[in-house]
């Protein structure tokens, strides 16, 4: 299957709740005659023969028995990166955390979450160094397509990756560790489902903190573009959010990290933008009960970092998104460069987020070497009108060498990816190591990977 077809696939919406669509993909994952979406319901999976093995054992039974194999995590990608037309296996039962505080790491089983892990890790009095906007996708999951959280001097979440095992191919089990491994470490972290089925992942911690968060409002374009380095510096996570129009953006979530005795004071303006007194959702008009607090109101680092809750859904479920990265350096520039769409691209969005990623040493990163701005894309349910939008922002930024997020949407086609991963030639070497039958690979695979 092509590229092309692959996107007529994740068009397909669906039209239930996205709490529906959430709570039947769970039960399906036992169920292997259930047809399964995604999150957002804008993908249905191509095969219904599903496993969810118990055991390592009874995982390198499935991958050993396959012809062909995806694994699939809290199914929160857009993208058919998941997909498969033979057969998918999900951990969600493999859910075991193991603190070493000597180490001071943990290490969790394929199926463990965020929204697992980090209330655990800070009742213990542990931390991670990020977190994404949306707590309840799975560790392993979020490291294998480099999902990042936001900050300029904060790498995204695989970077805590200290070692991880994965049952291959061939089914054997393979353990590749940071201090010893080297280049293979750095290859397979972002591993993108080719290298093996991830079991266990080991995270390096910090002790707790907490954070705080306050947003400010209408931001003109101008200010953005006079102060940029300032304003995505004002914290230890700052995200802007903008609908295109009018040359603003309407928010700006500045999130701070709190150190024993500081102060935890909020100008009440930044560069025109006003200090909101109420707490607010990054879609206008949307209720807030699942976004996490605001107000300069100090919580625990889990719960200020994620933009929305643990247990909560942050909105209907019903949307499109995209991602591009492109160099920091270039970041305001590329924002110009989408700006000039904003008639075409307005009435299809729902908002658009801009953050930041330091950059990282893991191949196939979408900040591999490159500290970037990440421009992001939540789209209404209208697949027809934003396949050809995409195309059109690709154009606009493709003199930044933009990479997109392997979890989400885009149509650039391999050969404009490739010259974007230095490290694509050693990456097939290192999956046809691992994997040297290709079962692991897909159709999604196939067409960014080895078209180019």
């Amino acid at each position: 299957m092509n590229k092309r077809e692959f996107l007529k696939t994740a068009g397909a919406l669906a039209a239930a709740s996205a709490l529906g669509r959430v709570a039947r993909s769970k039960q399906a994952a036992m169920n292997s005659n259930t047809a399964r979406t995604n999150w957002a319901g804008n993908l249905t999976y191509s095969t219904n023969n599903l496993q969810a093995p118990a055991t390592v054992d009874e995982v390198r039974a499935v991958v050993r028995n396959a012809s062909q194999l995806r694994a699939l995590g809290a199914r929160h990608s857009f993208s058919a990166i998941a997909d498969s037309t033979r057969e998918q296996i999900s951990l969600e039962r493999l859910k075991e955390m193991t603190l070493d505080e000597k180490a001071r790491t943990v290490t969790v089983g394929g199926g463990v979450t965020y929204s697992d892990l980090a209330p655990w890790l800070n009742a213990k009095g542990y931390a991670l160094h990020n977190l994404a906007s949306l707590p309840g996708i799975t560790v392993a999951g979020a490291c294998a397509t480099a999902t990042h959280g936001s900050g300029l001097r904060n790498e995204n979440l695989a970077t805590a990756v200290t070692a991880l095992e994965l049952v291959t191919g061939s089914g054997d089990v393979v353990k590749l560790e940071r201090g010893k491994d080297g280049e293979q470490f750095l290859g397979a972290v972002v591993g993108l489902g080719t290298m093996g089925v991830v079991t266990r992942t080991t995270l390096e911690l910090l002790p707790t903190y907490k954070v705080a968060q306050a947003v400010y409002q209408e931001l003109a374009f101008e200010e953005l573009g006079r102060h940029f380095e300032k304003i995505f510096s004002s914290g230890y996570s700052v995200s802007v959010f903008t609908d295109w129009r009018n040359r603003t953006a309407e928010q700006v979530w500045v999130k701070r990290r709190l150190a024993e005795g500081d102060a935890n004071q909020w100008d009440h303006e930044m560069f025109g933008a006003k200090l909101a007194t109420k707490k607010l959702h990054p879609l206008a008009g949307h209720p807030t009960e699942s976004v996490t607090d605001q107000l300069g109101v100090p919580g625990p680092w889990y719960d200020r970092l994620p933009h929305f809750r643990i247990g909560q859904t942050p909105s209907s479920g019903q949307e499109l998104q995209s991602e591009y990265f492109v160099p920091w350096e270039h970041g305001w520039d590329a924002v110009q460069a989408v700006e000039k769409l904003h008639e075409k691209v307005g009435p299809h969005l729902f908002i658009t987020e801009l953050r930041t990623v330091a950059a990282d040493r893991l191949w196939m990163s979408m900040a591999y070497h490159r500290a970037s701005l990440a421009i992001h894309f939540t789209w209404k349910p209208e697949w027809s009108a934003v396949r050809q939008l995409l195309p059109l922002i690709e154009a606009q930024l493709r003199p930044f060498a933009p990479r997109p997020h392997w979890g989400k949407l885009f149509t650039l086609p391999a050969a404009q990816l490739e010259p974007c991963y230095t490290q694509l030639p050693q990456f097939r070497e290192l999956a046809a190591h691992f994997d040297p039958l290709g079962k692991l690979r897909n159709g999604f695979v196939r067409a960014n990977l080895y078209a180019g």
